[in-house]
This record gives C-alpha cells, structure tokens and sequence, in this order.
C-alpha cells in the first residue's frame, strides 16, 4: 500500500534514498536541490520558509518525493520538485504527493494557501539539446504539461524568467510559472505573484537582487490580475503517466 511521509529527521536515510531516486529521474541533476542542503534546512528552520520533504513509500521503498517550502510572508507555497522512479510511473504516485502537498501546505498555514507555485520548462522554448536529453530520461515536455493539467494548475500569463542558472548565469528564460490554486480559475492576483517570487528568491539571491528580480517581473506583466491559462494550452500530445513534474 502506497504511504506518504514527511520527512523530519534529517538522519532519516529515505532522504538520501529520495536524492538517488531524482538523480535518475531527472534529465539535468545540477538544476536539482542537493540532499545535503534539505538536511541543512531542516537542521536549521527559517521563521522565513518552512522547507518539506514528503516520499511515497511502498513496502519499505521510496517511489517518489516532493520537496516544496511554505513562504509566510506570501502565504504560498513553492515546489521545487516532484519526481517518480521511472519504474513507479503509472500508480498514481504524482497524483498523491500532489494531494499530501496541498494538504500539508494547509496544515502548516493553518489555512488553505493563496496557491503552490512551480516552474518548468516551456516545450517550445527548447534547444535540440534539451529536447535530445529530456527523450534519454524517457520525457516528454509537451506530454508533462498534461500531467499538471490534469492535476489541476493553471499557467500564469506572465513572461517568467528564473534570475540566475542560465548561460553564463543569466537568467533562465525557457520555463513558464504554474500554479495551483483550485478556488481560482481565470485570474490570479498580481500582488500575490510578486510576494511569493520575492519571499522565494531573497534566500538564494539576497534582498537587493530579489527586489530587482521581483521588480522586472512586475514589468514584464501583461495584465493585473494576471490571467490564466491551461498549462498544455500550446501542447498538442496525449497524456502520459506519472513523470518528474
């Protein structure tokens, strides 16, 4: 029977399993959090961001984990991954780290968050490259927006670039910015968007760089509130089963 666990002893040796698992399942492992830093986090909590790791397990297995922060200023969440052994895909294994996500968001707010937010790349913005190793991990871009459609995000209508991590560490700017907020289904509030950014970038970007990052989002914003849209809505391929997300 599949369990989901959070995970709060940073000496819990399923963290390390989790951190192979996503190795495997990852097509670029240098994009990924090193396990190291969860137990960093958890040896050392922030009043600013409550970092979570909750694994699927299966007769003492790990198929597949998530990890995600809650952001009080924001009153948000942020994922960072969630990832299936490709071996799991198919159980249902996404679909129930997804629910114990949201679920653990609310319990940790003490209230429904405003929504959980995640980023991912953008099937048409690809290099040949990308496309060429997201195909040897067994992945289809365009077949993971379906994944989080199902799911039930939406895509915000804002040009989302990541500030650092790009060619010679400029900015990332082939991923869209998704959300989960299922009381909200064709605008979310721009104010909102910004405050979730900006408590997401100021640890790893420091305060004056995540208030120049937040402020070039605000800029490049088509509208307030900010439209939504379905994820695969320039996708054109059937659903797969369960992926990294």
């Amino acid at each position: 029977m599949l369990e989901i666990v959070r995970i709060t002893d940073w000496n819990d040796p399923r963290i390390d399993e989790f951190g192979e698992l996503q190795n495997r399942a990852y097509f670029d492992p240098d994009m990924l959090i090193p396990m190291w830093v969860i137990k960093q986090t958890m040896q050392n909590p922030s009043p600013h961001r409550n970092d979570v790791l909750l694994v699927a397990v299966e007769e003492g297995k790990v198929l597949g984990g998530t990890v995600f922060h809650y952001l009080p200023p924001a009153h948000a969440g942020f994922s960072s991954i969630l990832a299936v052994d490709p071996e799991a895909r198919g159980k249902g294994v996404a679909k129930a780290l997804h629910l114990a996500r949201w679920e653990t968001l609310t319990e940790i707010a003490k209230a429904p968050p405003r929504a959980v937010f995640i980023d991912v790349v953008a099937p048409e913005r690809l290099s040949e490259e990308e496309w060429a190793k997201e195909k040897e991990y067994g992945f289809d871009p365009r077949q993971r927006r379906k994944v989080f459609a199902g799911m039930g995000f939406k895509q915000l209508d804002i040009e989302y670039h990541q500030p650092v991590g790009g060619p010679d560490g400029g900015p990332v700017t082939n991923m869209d910015l998704l959300i989960y907020a299922p009381n909200l289904h064709e605008v979310f509030p721009l104010e909102w968007v910004l405050d979730t950014m900006h408590a997401y970038w100021v640890p790893w970007l420091g305060s004056e760089r995540a208030h120049q990052a937040t402020d070039e989002l605000k800029m490049r914003a088509k509208s307030d509130p900010v439209g939504l849209l379905p994820p695969d809505h320039a996708c054109h391929a059937e659903v797969f089963n369960d992926e990294v997300v």
